[in-house]
């Protein structure tokens, strides 16, 4: 990865990233697999973890680069005066077309690593819209209030339309091109590659006042899977319009 390709803004207090899918925040616990923070640090030596995405959610994110930024970026996230919103792929096509989900999040009982909707848990409020629908999938954009572990992801999947290829709170399956097109052929010796088989989640912006008291907004293109996608479906739904 090479990481100035990735960069949406720095100066001497932080630098925001685009974050690749498939790419850790921070180091796990076995510190096997690469991560954004461990290639920022190779690049500028001290680096602070400001708040995560998970592994294959793409899209904005933040870093300080020392103590100070980072203890007023932080709290900024502590107090709820971020603004963030999300783009994602679900299946279904929710109804109705905008709403919240106010339920609050614990960590699951037996399931290492996930999240449930428990009384007990944490208060987590997220905003949905429907931006388009294609029948079988619908484009959305949220807004989370709260910053909760696989907020969105647990929130979709409690009203029934869980985010495309998650594999902890949906069926994990990806979009296929051949399930798109009836007609669609591929050669006997090829192997079909979806065209979106992660997680269709995408940080999309991030609105926070910076050191100096100047608020600004940070904007993430969603990634060429996600955007190849959605002009698949796109075309899928005209040619049925015709």
């Amino acid at each position: 990865m090479k990481l100035s390709q990735h960069i949406i803004f720095e100066n001497d207090d932080l630098v925001v990233i685009n974050k690749p899918s498939g790419l850790l925040s921070i180091p796990d616990r076995e510190g096997k697999e690469q991560s954004l923070k461990a290639l920022l640090q190779q690049a500028y030596g001290q680096i602070f973890t400001v708040h995560r995405l998970d592994k294959d959610t793409s899209g904005v994110i933040i870093f300080a680069k020392n103590e100070a930024a980072h203890k007023f970026l932080s709290q900024q996230f502590e107090d709820r005066q971020t603004e963030k919103l999300y783009n994602g792929i679900v299946i279904g096509e929710p109804a109705p077309e905008e709403g919240s989900v106010d339920a609050p999040i614990a960590p699951h009982p037996v399931k290492l690593g996930m999240m449930t909707i428990h009384r007990s848990g944490k208060a987590a409020l997220t905003d949905y819209k429907v931006l388009d629908s294609f029948g079988t999938y619908s484009w959305m954009e949220f807004r989370i209030h709260t910053g909760r572990t696989h907020q969105i992801r647990i929130h979709m999947k409690e009203i029934g339309y869980p985010l495309v290829a998650d594999e902890l709170y949906g069926d994990g399956k990806p979009i296929l091109l051949s399930a798109l097109k009836p007609k669609f052929k591929l050669s006997k010796y090829a192997e079909e590659q979806p065209i979106l088989g992660r997680l269709a989640l995408h940080a999309a912006s991030l609105s926070i006042i910076l050191p100096g008291n100047i608020k600004q907004t940070f904007v993430a293109e969603a990634p060429k899977d996600m955007r190849a996608t959605l002009q698949q479906l796109e075309k899928i739904k005209q040619k049925k319009k015709r």
